[in-house]
């Protein structure tokens, strides 16, 4: 296919959306449903709205909740029609419109009380949006976010087919547990009913009947839409978006790659020397740093000391813990191995070890990485995700409870579909391991 072609059908696609009052299933109804979830609000909340279409989600919430919305979208007639929707109702100074890329986004952290995605997240992955949005929000703020997902255990052929082949879902079940994993408290869920598909493929369905398939690009953009609507009218019981409304756990701790320097290589060992009975693990990290066959730079972060100056090099703040991922290998395929682990016993207990242990996650999944291995507590590491790595086929060549030895598979992972076959076999370790 030509990309004057594959413009052409972009523009046949957008053809059939201009106008119509949702790009994705949703209500109004919905939309107060998940903005009671989100509790207190202040007067004037600061709101992200990301991937906003034409925007109504953005004039209810500055409409009904006061908001200062900033509504973020790359499509600009889309835009265009918010903007001039927010002048009709006299919104125009509560509602700010601005073409971005929802992965990424310029706005430091802490910017916004409230950042909303209805029917958008799919774009960058619901995992990629937990990871990256969740340093938007100011303290007490709240992520609200739509996910079509599995609704039945086994889902037909066909339905899978095509979801595989567009965005792989997953259940509610597995979608709770990545926003626990990823640190958020779950303060709701909204499932959306029916009426909610209903109120965007019913205005779709009538503009696609009203067509030209002789326009550029516009039969294959029909094709598409009707296999679509085909879909949902043979297998709707098998899958349904949900609303998701969630909240940072605990405290708020710094986190950064270390920064390689002498002040940085002394804190981490500092850290480690003092969580462990000898410094057997401290030294294990030394050994590995200068191992070029399993140090990856960048997957090794602190977190430091709440309040102080903070920075990379050695202007940062004390560092108070450090999670460490090195190469490792299941059956010659590539892994990550998530070890060692530490906290400053001065800050055990305060949320630290998870805030630098989610960090460096991020960070493996930001690289594309796709399997992280841990040999820890089966009470501690389950909270990020990890399971048992015999569920996977994956053992170390030594003795260890099964429950103790386990994986967790990066889902959401650019260029790997959320899908990449998880490799089966034996875990060979760096050499500084000793095993």
């Amino acid at each position: 296919m030509t990309q004057h072609s594959e413009n052409a059908i972009t523009d046949a696609f957008f053809a059939l959306h201009h106008g119509l009052p949702r790009q994705g299933p949703g209500s109004d109804a919905t939309t107060r449903a998940l903005l009671a979830l989100a509790g207190e609000l202040p007067a004037r909340p600061r709101v992200l709205d990301l991937g906003c279409g034409p925007g109504r989600a953005a004039l209810l919430l500055a409409a009904e909740a006061g908001a200062d919305v900033t509504a973020v979208d790359l499509h600009e007639p889309f835009l265009a029609e918010l903007r001039a929707a927010a002048r009709a109702r006299g919104l125009a100074n509560s509602v700010r419109t601005v073409r971005a890329d929802m992965g990424d986004l310029p706005y430091p952290d802490g910017s916004f009380d409230l950042v909303w995605a209805e029917s958008s997240a799919y774009s960058i992955g619901f995992d990629t949006a937990l990871d990256s949005w969740r340093r938007l929000l100011a303290p007490g703020g709240t992520l609200v976010l739509t996910e079509c997902e599995w609704t039945v255990a086994d889902p037909s052929a066909a339905a899978r087919a095509f979801w595989d082949a567009h965005y792989p879902l997953r259940t509610a079940e597995r979608n709770t547990r990545a926003a626990l994993a990823a640190g958020y408290a779950v303060l709701g869920t909204v499932p959306q009913p029916e009426s909610d598909w209903d109120e965007y493929y019913g205005p779709l369905g009538a503009r696609a009947d009203a067509a030209d398939p002789g326009a550029p690009g516009m039969a294959e953009a029909l094709a598409a839409t009707r296999a679509e609507l085909a879909v949902r009218r043979d297998h709707g019981t098998e899958y349904g978006y949900t609303g998701y409304v969630l909240r940072p756990a605990g405290g708020t701790w710094r986190t950064r790659p270390e920064a390689g320097s002498g002040a940085d290589r002394a804190g981490v060992h500092a850290v480690h020397a003092a969580a462990f009975p000898t410094v057997a693990e401290a030294d294990l990290v030394d050994a590995l740093r200068e191992d070029p066959g399993a140090w990856l730079d960048g997957l090794s972060y602190v977190a430091e000391a709440p309040g102080e100056p903070g920075g990379v090099g050695d202007t940062g703040g004390e560092v108070v813990a450090h999670a460490l991922l090195t190469r490792c290998h299941v059956d010659g395929a590539p892994a990550l191995c998530l070890a060692p682990v530490a906290v400053h016993p001065a800050h055990q207990g305060t949320g630290a070890g998870s805030a630098v242990v989610r960090a460096v996650l991020h960070a493996a999944r930001s690289r594309g990485e796709q399997l992280v291995l841990v040999l820890g507590h089966p009470d501690y590491y389950p909270r990020f995700g990890f399971s048992p790595a015999s569920g996977y086929g994956i053992r170390p060549s030594f003795e260890v409870p099964d429950e103790a030895m386990m994986a967790l598979v990066l889902e959401g992972a650019p260029g790997t579909g959320g899908s990449a076959p998880v490799p089966r076999g034996t875990i060979t370790y760096p050499a500084a391991f000793g095993v």
